[in-house]
């Protein structure tokens, strides 16, 4: 069995998509590979893009734009999609995901610029997308307060999804926001069952603690509801019922899921964890995502890939369903106000003379 690195969602490090050769591990009779593997420490390097709001061109996504405060996630989630972005770096989907980060400092000052371009039309961006903007080395780069700060200034919408507890510290900015019907905060919670989240999501927060965010987001006045994903067959979906029933306790009036995805390197990766950490429902638990996806373990169709089809994806649509309308959620649609959208640079007046 491969070493299971401390702290780290990935067990391996393959090299990525493009290189034209890989390499292979070879046991040489001094390393047995159940011997823990040593800690590895997270290096954060910057990122020197000339612009920060991206265009989103998905059809199954209810935005058009969004911001990534950083590249890769420390949090470790070994399902998370966003995985295969990081061979666009030269750097690998697996361990170097979590641990060879990307800062983008420059993120607020270039929001400002493109936010004051006269072309530019408001509409509310989304964070946490693809990585998570409150992930653990926010707290010292404080990168995705400073871009709430200009969207607050600018009196832009935004939406969150997170599954840190980091973004209590930004309650001041996200209360007042809230108060002019400019933010949602989705809480990410895959599972209540702390051993298996210790495994899936090394580093993100405690799914408890995460519980507790939604209540103090909840009464701080911020619109706050719940992402359960992903969902995994026979690993978290018995708990689809029991995470929306607390999650609504607890304050959140909204829910939504994904069912898991596998985009390439994540699919080997993914399987790779699945078979060390639950050896004995690997089998079962991949020939249930095969019937979800066709006879594959994943399938990129705009409309299929966020819900799977077959007999199982029906039955996981209608449980949540249910359990959504027993506990009251989804009752109201959170509409952003953009009317009060105000650069900070006013558009040049033509001269008359």
């Amino acid at each position: 069995m491969r070493a299971k690195m401390p702290g780290r969602g990935s067990i391996s490090n393959p090299a990525n998509r493009y290189h034209s050769t890989q390499s292979n591990e070879i046991d040489d009779g001094w390393n047995p590979g159940d011997e823990p593997a040593p800690a590895l420490n997270t290096t954060v390097s910057i990122d020197n893009t000339k612009t920060i709001i991206n265009p989103v061109h998905s059809p199954d996504l209810p935005f058009d734009r969004s911001i990534n405060p950083y590249r890769g996630c420390e949090h470790g989630c070994i399902y998370c999609y966003a995985r295969p972005s990081h061979a666009y770096l030269d750097f690998s989907p697996g361990l170097d995901f979590e641990s060879r980060l990307i800062a983008k400092p420059q993120a607020a000052e270039l929001l400002r610029k493109e936010l004051d371009k006269e072309s530019y039309q408001c509409k509310p961006i989304a964070m946490g997308t693809n990585t998570d903007p409150y992930q653990p080395i926010d707290r010292k780069w404080q990168i995705t307060r400073q871009i709430l700060d200009v969207l607050s200034e600018y009196k832009h919408p935004v939406s969150i999804v997170t599954k840190a507890s980091l973004i209590e510290r930004d309650l001041d900015i996200l209360t007042e926001m809230a108060g002019q019907n400019l933010v949602l905060v989705l809480i990410s919670i895959s599972s209540l069952d702390r051993s298996l989240t210790r495994f899936m999501e090394p580093r993100a927060a405690a799914p408890q603690r995460r519980l507790k965010t939604i209540e103090r987001l909840r009464l701080a006045g911020i619109p706050v509801g719940v992402l359960v994903a992903p969902i995994i067959p026979f690993l978290n979906d018995s708990e689809i019922e029991r995470v929306l029933k607390q999650c609504q306790q607890a304050g959140a009036y909204s829910a939504d899921y994904v069912m898991l995805r596998l985009p390439l390197e994540v699919e080997t990766l993914f399987q790779e964890w699945l078979k060390t950490h639950y050896p004995l429902k690997a089998n079962r638990i991949l020939q249930c995502i095969r019937e979800l996806r066709c006879g594959k373990l994943n399938d990129s169709t705009f409309g299929q890939r966020m819900r799977g089809q077959g007999a199982y994806a029906d039955l996981i649509s209608q449980r949540f369903r249910l359990a959504c309308k027993q506990l009251g959620l989804n009752t109201k649609k959170h509409d952003f106000d953009c009317t009060q959208f105000r650069p900070t640079k006013q558009p040049k007046q033509i001269e008359l003379f």
